[in-house]
């Protein structure tokens, strides 16, 4: 007999996706749409006209008060302190080891209030290091993840599908910023980020139980344009695509944002000290033990994570991530090889099941959409 208190958790949107067939998953604790057909058709929809996504399994964690600002910048490698109202801010929490926790979003919606989104996965460990991190300031942190439902529209026309429904004017909301506005009539926090590689935004609905109200209008607004619902299948190869990390594969405990080519998000330049300043300040001075390039194959085999990354019949690194490109058309991967390796000369192959794929290192992204 299964235990229900393991059984995953459903968002606010699940009878919305089974009425339009998708397959549900266990992901990261949540009942997640895996794909509702195609997911070759809804990466393709993502990047000619647009997709929505349910990204309600992620987390939401307030900071509010006097030193909000001073105990992010404790608490993070990122200068939070100097984001302004109404922006938004890509950062990581680190250990003291400098190993990556989680990458995080950070909105400052107020001079006092910020919101941190975390993946879904690390949540609770983001939670707690940031509490354990804000003691001694003047400032409260609260969890609020299973207050809201996390609602995105990426691709070329998510604006025109979302205009006629918000009070917003979309122009002059600007890449990473995030306001208080109405979608279907409902208030929300409304923000231009995304994971795709294309232009979008994500829609904060609180409380959760009001997204099946954005979810069906914007679909219902969709429609002509193109718009269809979209998986955690499609939106594992858009981002790869746009050659975004993901956390537990690109990024985890036992690597620094320097091992990822990522060392920019870590702002020495704020005064005071943050958790993981000394080892990072370390790891930005010595020579990476390994870097992360792309990969696209010859072939039609599928790349794959795990499978070794060999030079002139030497390994050099191990895929993090791999799948079909439906916009190349061949598969690609990224991979973490010796940081110190010439990938200018040599005979570069994947390891698929005991043969060699013939591969080329490209830089990444893959794919950059054209402004």
């Amino acid at each position: 007999m299964s235990d229900p208190a393991s059984a995953p958790r459903a968002t606010a949107l699940r009878e919305v996706h089974e009425k339009a067939g998708a397959t549900l998953v266990d992901f990261a604790g949540w009942l997640m749409p895996l794909r509702y057909g195609s997911e070759t058709a809804e990466h393709k929809a993502v990047r000619e006209a647009a997709g929505l996504f349910d990204l309600s399994h992620m987390g939401e964690i307030r900071l509010t008060g006097p030193q909000a600002a001073e105990a992010l910048d404790f608490a993070l490698v990122g200068h939070l302190s100097q984001v302004k109202v109404g922006r938004a801010r890509y950062t990581m929490i680190t250990d003291a080891g400098g190993g990556v926790l989680d990458d995080l979003i950070v909105y400052r919606l107020g001079e006092g209030e910020y919101l941190v989104v975390a993946n879904a996965a690390n949540v609770p460990v983001v939670a707690a290091a940031l509490a354990e991190r804000a003691e001694g300031f003047d400032v409260e942190v609260a969890d609020e993840s299973a207050d809201h439902a996390l609602i995105a529209i990426q691709g070329p026309r998510a604006v025109e599908i979302l205009a006629p429904l918000t009070d917003a004017d979309l122009d002059g909301i600007r890449y990473y910023a995030g306001y208080e506005h109405t979608v279907a009539g409902q208030p929300v926090l409304l923000a231009r980020t995304g994971y795709t590689g294309e232009d979008g935004f994500e829609i904060f609905v609180r409380p959760a139980a009001k997204a099946p109200l954005v979810w069906d209008a914007l679909m219902a607004e969709g429609e002509r344009h193109g718009l269809v619902p979209a998986g955690l299948s499609a939106r594992d190869t858009l981002r790869m695509e746009a050659g975004m990390p993901l956390y537990g594969q690109e990024l985890t405990a036992e690597l620094t944002p320097f091992d990822a080519g990522l060392g920019r998000v870590v702002k020495f330049e704020k005064e005071g000290d943050f958790v993981g300043r000394g080892a990072l300040e370390e790891a930005s001075r010595t020579a990476r033990p390994r870097r992360l390039i792309g990969l696209v194959a010859r072939g039609r085999r599928p790349l794959r994570k795990g499978q070794d990354v060999l030079r002139d019949g030497e390994t050099v690194g191990t895929l993090t991530s791999g799948a079909p490109s439906p916009t190349l058309g061949r598969p690609i991967a990224m991979a973490y090889v010796d940081g110190d390796l010439d990938t200018s000369t040599g005979a570069f192959t994947v390891d698929v099941r005991g043969r060699g794929e013939d591969v080329d290192v490209v830089e990444l992204p893959f794919y950059k959409r054209q402004p």
